[in-house]
């Protein structure tokens, strides 16, 4: 049976699946220049996730990095009751987050580069900055993955051309994710 790494940019599964709801449910822009309306009810169920983009192979690793959130928010809790190692980052002063990507690639590597076996990389986001790690992954023989939700990455974009599999998150949505309140 194949192995899987699975590394997961939180905010951006977060903040995508949020659009994707918010579309499901025929939320649409008021004026063009607007953002893509985001539904605040919409949570990622980390267990779901998991068993999703594994589809049916060993979770060797998986890894979810994100912001600190307000210090009641349970979401990292629930991540790693779920089978995630969590790594949390502190927002910059403006708000911003910071060494995600950066943490994720990191963490990344180190499994490549450390495994007995090639395995399988699943890599949860449509970001570009992943690019260095699908680089690793194809020197060490492994085969690379990009699990997003397609408003989120270009199919001609360097990413979608460098992995392996596109697999859209928006073919599992409603496996990863569940609306904890009414909206709108």
């Amino acid at each position: 049976m194949n192995k899987v790494v699975i590394v997961v940019d939180n905010s951006n599964v977060f903040i995508e699946g949020q659009k994707f709801s918010a579309k499901t449910k025929g939320i649409e822009k008021a004026a063009p220049t607007d953002k893509d309306p985001q539904d605040p009810s919409w949570r990622i169920d980390f267990g779901n996730l998991l068993e999703s983009v594994a589809d049916g192979r060993t979770v060797a690793n998986a890894i979810l990095v994100g912001s600190r959130p307000p210090a009641n928010d349970s979401v990292w809790t629930a991540a790693e009751a779920d089978g995630f190692q969590v790594t949390v980052h502190d927002r910059n002063t403006r708000n911003q987050e910071k060494a995600v990507d950066t943490e994720l690639v990191a963490q990344g590597t180190e499994i490549i580069c450390t495994a007995k076996e090639a395995m399988d990389l699943a890599i949860l986001s449509g970001d570009r900055d992943f690019l260095p790690l699908v680089s690793v992954a194809h020197r060490r023989g492994w085969l690379a993955e990009m699990w997003a939700f397609k408003n989120a990455y270009n199919p001609s974009g360097q990413m979608a051309m460098s992995v392996d599999r596109i697999k859209p998150l928006d073919d599992v949505f409603t496996n990863i994710g569940t609306c904890s309140f009414q909206w709108p």
